[in-house]
């Protein structure tokens, strides 16, 4: 969850949006922002899929190659 984190942050402020202001318009709680910008472990996944979706990004599931 640590680079979900980071990568939302950054994008977050790529966007020029403070937290507070993204949480509004995320749909979010401000802080289930800072806890998921902070990478922890818990936070729920369909909510991080509702802020990527406002970002206009997602997350994918792919194979790890275990040849």
């Amino acid at each position: 969850m640590k680079n979900v984190g980071k990568t939302i942050k950054s994008l977050r402020k790529k966007a020029r949006l403070d937290q507070v202001e993204f949480a509004k318009r995320a749909g979010v709680g401000l802080r289930f922002v800072r806890e998921l910008e902070q990478g922890k472990t818990t936070v729920r996944l369909d909510k991080v899929d509702q802020v990527l979706d406002f970002l206009g990004h997602h997350l994918e599931v792919v194979c790890n190659d275990m040849e």
